[in-house]
């Protein structure tokens, strides 16, 4: 998404431009499926709608009148063997000690008053440190796990959760005050009926895009006029000469991509390291859940799944097909094993925990596992150095920019912010025309 939307912000400025491939899809993380009869999302199923970013875009791409909010985002955190309703946090700071006693999830000692460090901490510090590990066993970390499948041991503060790096030394106080300012702001999310899956072959249908499929780019190397990409199979490379380039890969493509051109870039790229997750996503003929949008699940207590959706609790689109519909979502960082399994192992291992989880469930009409091996970048202490240093090397070679999820956020409208201004700077500087 961060490359489509690169695309969609040189195209609208009369750019013409060609978004090389190298998969048989658009879209990334953004993928559409067939389950059951239903067309429903395999990937990210929903926008952040606090930022403007994602907004933006399916306003100006057409997609105005399929754009919904959810009908529930209330979730719960399944823990010490039941459902237990999420208290009000803010990534699971509490911001209501005493909902957070009632729930029964975690533990709270009393909290501790501590200035906000000089330099970058991993989140299980800084969160320990003030209130005690079982809050951030409990609440901080399925929280975290659900968006970057991290560990908090080594996820940076600064990077993951800027929301409390900001917060004031009285955490619970400062957490309070955000909660309240956010709920008073509107919706946190928004989705399209049909799904967010969409998006991509909206934005790529932009007059000015140029989209070829299979187009594996081989190297990107200066020109005295530009630059000249090597692109497609080994056995039949093609070359092709533009004026400027936007690396919209993951880390490790883009570190071997940049090797010759932004050597220093290259080398921090390749010290990214990724998690590789996968999505179940179950139809049921009949089935009771029990209402909500779903649960979170702590590592600390050894289950296969890590969280559950309940599609067609949270959109009504999908509850309109009279079918029960549920996500579960497996794999964290470090874990080597998921991807040796195969796709009947991980479906029958997360369907039990979601038995355990809500009871009883009958057999799936139908299932289908997505797995996004190498899916989502990790933000380790130290990650916003290292993209300070990306974006230097970068900066220093005329008509060359990078986006997408390895740099300033993993979410949608944080990869489309990134693509946009990787556009702008290259339009703002002059180095291609209109």
């Amino acid at each position: 998404m961060a490359g489509l939307a690169a695309a969609h912000e040189l195209a609208s400025a009369g750019v013409d431009v060609v978004v090389l491939e190298g998969s048989d899809r658009l879209g990334g993380k953004l993928r559409l499926g067939e389950v059951g009869g239903l067309t429903l999302d395999l990937g990210a199923e929903s926008v952040l709608a606090r930022r403007p970013e994602g907004l933006d875009l399916i306003h100006a791409v057409g997609l105005d009148d399929r754009l919904v909010h959810p009908e529930t985002i209330t979730a719960s955190i399944w823990t010490h063997g039941a459902l237990r309703a999420m208290p009000p946090t803010v990534m699971g700071i509490p911001a209501d000690p005493a909902a957070l006693a009632a729930s029964g999830i975690a533990e709270m000692p009393a909290p501790r008053i501590l200035p906000a460090p000089d330099s970058d901490v991993s989140v299980a510090e800084f969160v320990t440190e003030r209130l005690g590990r079982d809050v951030l066993d409990r609440l901080v970390e399925p929280l975290l796990g659900g968006v970057y499948a991290g560990s908090t041991d080594q996820l940076s503060l600064r990077a993951t959760t800027p929301q409390i790096a900001a917060l004031d030394d009285d955490l619970l106080a400062a957490a309070a005050r955000y909660r309240a300012q956010a709920t008073a702001s509107g919706p946190v999310f928004a989705g399209l009926v049909g799904g967010v899956g969409q998006l991509p072959a909206a934005v790529a249908a932009t007059p000015g895009i140029e989209v070829r499929l299979g187009a594996t780019v081989r190297s990107v190397v200066r020109t005295p006029d530009g630059w000249r990409l090597s692109v497609g199979p080994t056995t039949d490379v093609e070359t092709i000469d533009v004026a400027a380039v936007v690396v919209a890969t993951p880390a490790p493509a883009a570190a071997r991509l940049l090797a010759q051109e932004a050597p220093d870039a290259a080398f921090a790229l390749a010290a990214v390291d990724y998690a590789s997750m996968a999505i179940i996503t179950y139809v049921f003929d009949d089935a009771v859940v029990p209402e909500g949008s779903g649960f979170l699940v702590p590592p600390v207590d050894g289950t296969f799944i890590k969280a559950a959706t309940v599609s067609s609790n949270k959109w009504g689109w999908v509850a309109a097909s009279g079918r029960t519909v549920i996500r579960s979502s497996v794999g964290r960082a470090g874990d080597s094993t998921l991807l040796q399994y195969d796709d009947g192992v991980i479906a029958a291992r997360a369907l039990a925990d979601l038995r355990d989880a809500f009871g009883v469930l009958p057999e799936p009409a139908d299932l289908l596992v997505q797995r996004w091996g190498g899916g989502l970048p990790q933000y380790d202490v130290g990650h916003l150095d290292r993209v300070e240093l990306i974006e230097r090397s970068v900066a220093a070679v005329p008509g060359l920019e990078v986006c997408g999820a390895a740099y300033r956020g993993v979410g949608i409208p944080a990869v489309i912010a990134s693509g946009r201004a990787a556009a702008r700077r290259l339009l703002d500087v002059g180095t291609i025309e209109s």
